[in-house]
């Protein structure tokens, strides 16, 4: 096999190409020296991306994650890695949208007392007015600003670095103290790990709320815990670090904060964009065109 894909449709669909499926549910399928264009199963596993080093033909590693740190390690000279930039903007700004007004209205909250049968009216903060920073201006964060709009928001953009109307991450220390509400949206990188620890927390201000879509390790979350205990900061985050969130972790008993568990692409709206981009890949792969979307070697 030349093709090695997680989706039976893909497959089908270029029935006229040596492609096999391997959706990581059942053993891989014969051998597989031969393959030249490997899709892992949709995961942040790190063992469905261990045939890699099994497939000596290997070419090409299309992930079906933005995200792409977790294969970096299994990266070697000749190889190319493309991640699925844009495939999961609209299921993760829908997310990062629906977890910054839950957690503005607290509608946790509503929904705890209404398991206790209590009628709870209490003043919330509004997500109109509010001063938003989106951090890690990409496609996602295009995205997430497209849906704030209407909104009545004012955005602040930041970026690694600075482009038309997008400040740089330099800039970023000196307008965290205006943002009501801050969205991180940018990639794990040795830069942004540890980018919001307790220095750039504390420069949060008093009752703002930090919404996390991006990756756990980009929070300190000793410092992220240290805050929402004091009560200072809010938080709603689909990412933590560690993660999966152990039971018994600090941050499931923390106040003010609102966790998902990493579902931000995990809606309907993945599974055609995501075969799409495999199809469109591997034809360009095919006819000796330029891929989209390589992430290494850069």
């Amino acid at each position: 096999m030349r093709y090695l894909i997680p989706f039976a449709e893909s497959a089908a669909r270029l029935s006229d190409l040596d492609v096999e499926v391997w959706d990581g549910s059942t053993p891989l399928p014969g051998v597989i020296d031969d393959v030249e264009f490997f899709v892992p199963p949709y995961t942040f596993d790190k063992k469905y991306h261990q045939p890699i080093v099994d497939m000596p033909a290997l070419k090409v590693v299309q992930l079906l994650t933005a995200g792409y740190e977790h294969a970096m390690h299994l990266m070697r000279p000749g190889l190319l890695l493309a991640n699925a930039r844009g495939v999961h903007d609209a299921s993760t700004a829908e997310l990062a949208l629906t977890l910054t007004l839950a957690a503005q209205r607290d509608i946790a909250g509503y929904v705890r007392a209404g398991d206790r049968g209590l009628w709870v009216r209490e003043e919330r903060p509004s997500l109109a007015d509010a001063n938003v920073l989106i951090v890690g201006y990409g496609s996602i964060g295009e995205a997430i600003e497209r849906r704030l709009a209407g909104f009545e928001v004012s955005v602040t953009r930041v970026a690694r670095s600075a482009r038309d109307g997008v400040h740089p991450i330099g800039d970023l220390l000196g307008l965290l103290p205006d943002a009501d509400v801050v969205i991180l949206i940018t990639p794990l990188t040795e830069e942004t790990r540890g980018l919001f620890g307790a220095r750039a927390l504390a420069a949060m201000k008093d009752g703002a709320l930090l919404v996390n879509v991006a990756r756990g390790p980009v929070v300190d979350t000793d410092a992220l815990v240290a805050e929402l205990t004091s009560g200072r900061l809010r938080a709603a985050l689909d990412v933590t670090d560690p993660e999966p969130l152990p039971t018994g972790h600090p941050l499931w008993s923390a106040p003010n904060v609102l966790i998902s568990p990493h579902v931000g692409g995990l809606t309907t709206a993945f599974y055609p964009r995501g075969r799409k981009l495999i199809e469109e890949q591997i034809r360009r792969y095919e006819a000796g065109e330029p891929l989209t979307n390589i992430v290494w070697p850069t």
